[in-house]
């Protein structure tokens, strides 16, 4: 059985941005954050299996601290759709 990561979309306070990569990468081995689109604040945060819970509880702690709105990666459009194809592809 292999085992898959979950990916999940969100934009959030650009001011925030290097703080929630920070705050996720403090978690060693849970989930790793790229920035589709830094103008947006568009972020992806890729997930461990297993690990759904623990980072779904973080990312709602964000939330009542600064804005985290989920996308759907099927609404991205334009220059930061091609970006997250070009990543989809890069990553495997």
């Amino acid at each position: 059985m292999k085992l898959q990561t979950t990916r999940r979309c969100y934009r959030v306070d650009r001011r925030q941005i290097s703080f929630v990569k920070f705050i996720l990468e403090a978690y060693d081995n849970v989930a790793v954050m790229s920035t589709l689109d830094p103008h947006v604040a568009l972020v992806r945060i890729v997930i461990a299996p297993g690990c759904e819970d623990l980072v779904n509880g973080i990312v709602d702690s964000f939330a009542g601290q600064f804005e985290v709105v989920p996308v759907k990666e099927a609404s991205l459009t334009g220059r930061t759709a091609a970006l997250n194809r070009q990543l989809v592809v890069s990553s495997g």
